[in-house]
């Protein structure tokens, strides 16, 4: 029986690396990270969604939202939850190779 590795299997059924529906099952996957990381930390600190939504300025269905599907969400937001949560945030972005970070 033959074994692939993961990235074989994205390669095959999502679309080799550099390509535009791999791109957005990349993005799409991040954009999990973040809501299921928001949720574990928000749990870590006793907060309900209605608390966090509160220390931010917005509603807790907005939270339950980005916790869920964090894909028509600003950069803005979740920095502003992350401070809410009083995590640490760092931007980094690489461009021509090179990394800046922004935060």
């Amino acid at each position: 029986m033959k074994k692939y590795t993961l990235d074989e299997v994205k390669d095959r059924f999502i679309g080799e690396s550099g390509t535009a529906k791999r791109d957005q099952y990349e993005t799409d996957l991040q954009l999990e990270v973040i809501g299921a990381l928001i949720k574990t930390v928000r749990k870590e600190r006793n907060l309900t969604q209605g608390q966090l939504g509160e220390l931010i300025g917005v509603q807790k269905a907005q939270i339950s939202k980005l916790e869920n599907n964090a894909k028509n969400v600003s950069i803005g937001t979740i920095i502003r939850v992350f401070e809410a949560l009083k995590a640490k945030v760092k931007l980094t972005v690489e461009i021509s190779g090179e990394e800046v970070e922004c935060m």
